[in-house]
């Protein structure tokens, strides 16, 4: 495994800490959202009431190969840009990402999700990956666990939007040529939830 644009270099359970301060009013907006896994008002973003964390939910979010699936549709991905308006003497970086979705994979076949979410202008766009080997129906999550040394914030007193990239692929591999599998991150079966780690600026 990859590490990751926001720390994700030793994917660990973080031991339990004091709570982080967290700041009143604040919000996320959408700034843009291109992809073929996330097609114009497909994809919604929501906070917690806690505002620990936000959602991504997707509608139409779907990789597939085999049988009579076009060869483009073995691969879809998509890259969202966000605003996370908070006040100005708190920053935050993203502590842990869960992505939950669903697979029907024949024997023979592979599926990948594949992710990366890093700051507006950062330097790092290294990727992370989760790989599913068929036979595969079920349902599927992953959990990734930034320990708290490895957290990268926002840099304070500056505007940066935060990129999240995500990624479906299915290879048909050395199964039935026939037999069509799918891998999913969709509302119907599962979504993405993005944890925060808020601190307060110098």
């Amino acid at each position: 495994m990859l590490a990751g644009a926001l720390g994700l270099a030793a994917l660990t359970t973080a031991p339990a800490s004091a709570a982080p301060p967290i700041p009143d009013g604040v919000s996320v907006e959408v700034a843009a959202v291109n992809g073929s896994g996330c097609p114009q008002g497909t994809s919604s973003v929501v906070i917690s009431e806690d505002r620990t964390a936000f959602t991504v939910s997707y509608s139409d979010y779907l990789a597939y190969d085999g049988g009579n699936a076009p060869p483009a549709d073995s691969r879809k991905n998509c890259q969202i840009s966000l605003r996370v308006n908070a006040p100005d003497n708190y920053t935050y970086a993203v502590s842990g990402v869960e992505h939950r979705g669903f697979a029907g994979l024949e024997r023979g076949t592979s599926g990948l999700l594949r992710t990366n979410y890093y700051f507006q202008g950062h330097p790092g766009n290294q990727l992370v990956d989760h790989a599913l080997k068929g036979p595969y129906v079920d349902g599927w999550q992953f959990d990734d666990q930034i320990p708290a040394q490895q957290l990268v914030y926002k840099p304070c007193g500056e505007s940066r939007n935060l990129n999240l990239n995500t990624e479906l692929r299915v290879d048909a591999g050395s199964s039935d040529g026939n037999k069509m599998s799918f891998l999913s991150l969709d509302s119907t079966h599962g979504s993405a939830r993005y944890d925060f780690a808020w601190k307060r600026c110098p």
